[in-house]
């Protein structure tokens, strides 16, 4: 048996969002947020994104908390795959 080595070729782009959705197979909808304050107006200003995850065997469910890190292009929409669910939705 041999043992594969993996190369990261400088740092990879790690991201932190909540499952929006679960809908599909092997897939997931995860949104960032983040706050940002408005130079003149000094208001915070909510940029939210949506980004297509691969999840190997459907662990996340929505509402998970979720790391992805970035990856080559699986498909159209997919450049992420999932590293680990950092926090399991509470359920009530």
């Amino acid at each position: 048996m041999t043992t594969v080595e993996v190369k990261e070729q400088g740092r990879k782009q790690i991201v932190r969002g909540v499952v929006v959705s679960d809908k599909m197979t092997k897939t997931r909808i995860i949104e960032i947020k983040r706050t940002q304050d408005h130079r003149l107006y000094h208001k915070k200003l909510i940029h939210q994104k949506r980004l297509f995850i691969h999840d190997e065997k459907n662990e996340s469910k929505t509402g998970d908390v979720v790391m992805a890190v970035a990856t080559r292009p699986l498909s159209r929409h997919k450049n992420f795959r999932l590293i680990k669910i950092v926090e399991k939705r509470v359920a009530e």
